[in-house]
């Protein structure tokens, strides 16, 4: 959980993004069964009568792609299902309890809380993975009925619904993340290729929360793209911002480091950020990846010697302001994006 409260004139603005929340949840118990006898006209001593219990209602995480933070989980984190309805006489079975539905964001892990074992990834839009199940309803004494017990005086009662405590995590899915140093231009770069709008200022850590834009292009194609907070120095360490953040890159496909074309050594940038992925997840750094040099028409590009690959990294400059390169930035995202794609497939056959 992520909390920023800032101060403008005197009023306070509380910003939440919520990628952490401990929930409860507890399935409905079975209704117990009944201990009922039929008495009609005519039949006095009808028999057992008593009817079943329902069974309790059980409970539902369920991925909502609309969603994108797990905020709506901070104001209730007790989720309580009906329990079963009491059976009754004339054999009428109880009402099952209503199941209940939890929405959560795709990319959502869901942990048992005291041995921290994932229980699921839910990762898919619309999917829906049963966490406590409810209890089942007790028999009524018509059910134990026999040839020699003909007037059954004994029911069940219903079980118990399935108690969980659990703690929720949110890794955003993308196909790309950004990374850079805050001020570098990240913000500028997704507002300007795809329909995020993110706050976008002339001073450092402007973007407080990772926002998720989709970039489309030729043929009706398109891809997800993370901006996160912009990372400096010993943020694997947790300083500044990005350290909070770093795990929402962990699931993208390809990464892309973003340098401001005014740093003094864009190359020594880059190492510094290369280093702070590889100490917060040695994986990282494997990644295929590309240097984007953002706002180049701030400066005369003739006085730049710049390379054609650092790490063996395609480099690319850029002007989200002027557009400048953008439109070719877009294709290298997309040719990388689709070459990604074609070697994970060609791996899963080989192996």
């Amino acid at each position: 959980m992520f909390w920023i409260w800032r101060c403008l004139n005197t009023k306070y603005v509380i910003m939440k993004f919520i990628d952490n929340v401990t929930i409860d949840v507890k399935a409905g118990n079975g209704g117990n069964g009944c201990i009922a006898f039929l008495r009609e006209k005519f039949r006095p001593k009808g028999g057992p009568a008593g009817g079943d219990g329902g069974n309790g209602g059980s409970i539902f995480f369920k991925v909502d792609s609309n969603l994108a933070t797990l905020s709506d989980l901070i104001y209730n984190k007790h989720y309580r299902a009906e329990k079963g309805e009491n059976g009754k006489g004339k054999n009428m079975h109880g009402k099952n309890g209503k199941d209940v539905f939890i929405p959560v964001p795709p990319g959502t892990i869901i942990r048992d809380y005291n041995t921290n074992q994932i229980i699921v990834d839910l990762v898919n839009d619309e999917e829906t993975f049963l966490i406590a199940h409810g209890g089942n309803g007790g028999f009524g004494n018509a059910r134990f009925k026999t040839q020699k017990i003909t007037a059954p005086r004994v029911a069940n009662h219903g079980q118990d619904g399935e108690f969980k405590k659990l703690e929720l995590e949110l890794k955003v899915l993308a196909d790309v993340g950004l990374v850079g140093f805050p001020n570098a231009g990240k913000s500028t770069f997704i507002s300007s290729v795809s329909n995020a709008r993110p706050k976008i200022a002339d001073y450092p850590f402007t973007t407080l929360v990772p926002n998720l834009g989709i970039v489309k292009y030729a043929d009706y194609k398109s891809f997800v793209i993370a901006d996160i907070p912009g990372l400096i120095k010993d943020a694997s360490k947790g300083k500044g911002l990005g350290s909070i953040f770093l795990k929402h890159i962990e699931r993208t496909k390809i990464l892309i480091y973003m340098i401001d074309i005014n740093d003094e050594n864009y190359e020594k940038s880059f190492k510094i950020l290369y280093n702070e992925l590889k100490s917060h997840r040695k994986n990282l750094i494997k990644k295929p990846s590309l240097i984007f040099l953002t706002k180049m028409d701030t400066v005369d590009s003739n006085r730049y010697n710049i390379k054609k690959t650092l790490n063996k990294f395609k480099i690319l400059s850029i002007s989200s302001v002027s557009t400048d390169g953008i439109e070719n930035a877009v294709h290298s995202i997309a040719d990388l994006i689709k070459w990604y794609k074609s070697h994970n497939r060609l791996q899963l056959v080989t192996e």
